[in-house]
């Protein structure tokens, strides 16, 4: 018999960076204690010493009796009924190497907005394959949900989607908080896939804010970037956008492109601004996810990519050397 998921089930978090940190602030809202695995040693450290991370929203502080710290990611795992997974995509394969427990019993929720580099990979499409995880048993965390936010208790809107409806109120209610609203649907492809493509999006804002593009033409490269994403989520429904909700797929794209909290469009700055790529991946402190989703472009077809030119234009950028300004001017033409 499966396994019935409520409010009494335990949960655990996987990571250490600032939306992990965010996440277990507003766990502990709910939950007596969290299982939080921290490989960091002087994360971990800080957290054990003064109950706050030292490297990620450290003005935030802990109740160091309401988190269950662990260097063991199987002794972490094992402990939990609802896992998140909150950290970089880049990073997914290497965190869970040595895990040895199954997942297959939990409820995983996937708060990763990018792709696994190596493989092409979408998070849910490589947890399915590689860990035996059902869509009942995967759940996909996301919306316009900046950490730094968050974790101070500013409203925020979160999305969650899941095939099994009963799973997904029992995530939901482990989120639950005065300043979060929660929205839930089944459709977990979709919303991951925007979440991922939006950050390409944000880092070609970050450039033409770089490069000293003015507020018009910005306005006019979100639009853009709106119709792209639309084309390669549903073709079929480019002129029907009413189908999506707009939180989820906009309100996610226009904080990513906006916000000076988005690493993206701060790594898309850097670049505007003169830096090459590597340098400006190299002055960030945080991975913008963005850089590694871009290579996806490269696996569509020429028709594809005649459709989604400011996609393309940061596939050449980021990848193929493509020098910024002649990116950016002939992008200026095929615009509208």
């Amino acid at each position: 018999m499966d396994k019935v998921f409520k409010e009494t089930s335990r949960c655990a978090v996987i990571g250490h960076g600032s939306w992990a940190t965010a996440l277990v602030k507003v766990l502990t809202r709910n939950e007596l204690t969290v299982g939080w695995y921290v490989r960091n040693a002087e994360v971990l450290e800080s957290l054990r010493n003064e109950g706050s991370n030292c490297r990620y929203l450290s003005e935030l502080e802990f109740d160091k009796n309401r988190i269950r710290l662990s260097d063991d990611l199987n002794a972490t795992v094992s402990d939990a009924d609802i896992i998140f997974l909150v950290m970089p995509a880049a990073y997914l394969k290497n965190y869970l190497s040595d895990l040895q427990v199954s997942l297959k019993e939990k409820i995983v929720v996937s708060a990763i907005k990018g792709i696994l580099p190596d493989e092409n990979m979408f998070v849910t499409d490589y947890l399915k394959q590689y860990y035996g995880l059902s869509d009942e048993r995967l759940c996909l965390l996301c919306g316009p949900t900046h950490a730094e936010e968050v974790g101070h208790g500013q409203l925020t809107y979160l999305t969650l989607a899941c095939r099994d409806v009963v799973n997904i109120r029992a995530v939901g209610e482990k989120l639950r908080a005065p300043f979060i609203k929660i929205s839930c649907q089944k459709d977990v492809d979709y919303l991951e896939r925007s979440s991922v493509l939006k950050n390409i999006y944000a880092i070609m804002v970050g450039i033409a804010v770089g490069l000293g593009y003015g507020d018009n033409f910005i306005s006019v490269l979100v639009s853009n970037c709106i119709k792209e994403m639309y084309y390669l989520l549903d073709p079929q429904s480019i002129n029907d956008l009413t189908k999506f909700n707009p939180s989820n797929f906009f309100g996610d794209l226009l904080v990513s492109c906006y916000s000076s909290h988005s690493r993206n469009r701060q790594l898309g700055m850097l670049i505007g601004r003169g830096n090459t790529v590597k340098t400006a991946l190299n002055e960030m402190t945080m991975v913008a996810e963005g850089y590694f989703a871009s290579k996806l472009v490269g696996t569509l077809s020429e028709e594809q990519r005649q459709r989604m030119p400011i996609a393309e234009a940061a596939y050449g950028i980021l990848h193929q050397n493509l020098p910024v300004r002649k990116a950016m001017k002939d992008l200026e033409e095929r615009l509208n």
